[in-house]
């Protein structure tokens, strides 16, 4: 997994959340799951496929935030002034479009705690501006292949 940068309320937030994945209410599933199969017949239990896929979806987020937390960088990275970097609130203008927007380049996780927008580093927006100088045009391609110009407006630290 790649080095993802959290603030340190994100990365506590995410921490809390692993622990109580990984222990309480793992515990819940599994007693979800028994008192189920208890009661007979599995191939028509709806309750029990709801708790073991339940569980499945537990365990792939107990995962995820295992590797997110082992590869996590706490607070913000190195930053220059004007290049804008992970932790930053970027602003850029579509000259084609004449529209302007401004989201954070971050982790998606700290998405959940703020008003603005996130990007991720290695989406195709975050990718294109992702050590670029304030002031540059870039174009990069969408998702859905067309191309958009933009032009870096601003790049501040981000401040929770």
């Amino acid at each position: 997994m790649n080095e993802v940068w959290l603030t340190q309320e994100a990365y506590d937030r995410l921490k809390a959340e692993l622990e109580h994945r990984s222990g309480e209410f793992r515990e819940e599933i599994k007693a979800r799951i028994t008192a189920a199969r208890e009661e007979g017949d599995l191939k028509e239990n709806g309750g029990y496929h709801a708790a073991r896929e339940e569980q499945g979806k537990n365990e792939g987020r107990v995962r995820q935030l295992t590797k997110m937390l082992e590869a996590a960088q706490i607070g913000t990275p190195d930053i220059q002034e004007g290049i804008v970097s992970q932790g930053m609130v970027v602003t850029v203008n579509f000259p084609d479009l004449d529209d302007t927007e401004t989201f954070l380049l971050g982790s998606r996780e700290e998405a959940a705690h703020t008003s603005i927008d996130v990007y991720s580093p290695t989406s195709p927006m975050g990718a294109a501006v992702l050590n670029q100088e304030v002031g540059a045009e870039i174009s990069y391609e969408t998702p859905s292949g067309k191309t958009l110009r933009i032009v870096i407006v601003a790049a501040e630290l981000y401040v929770p």
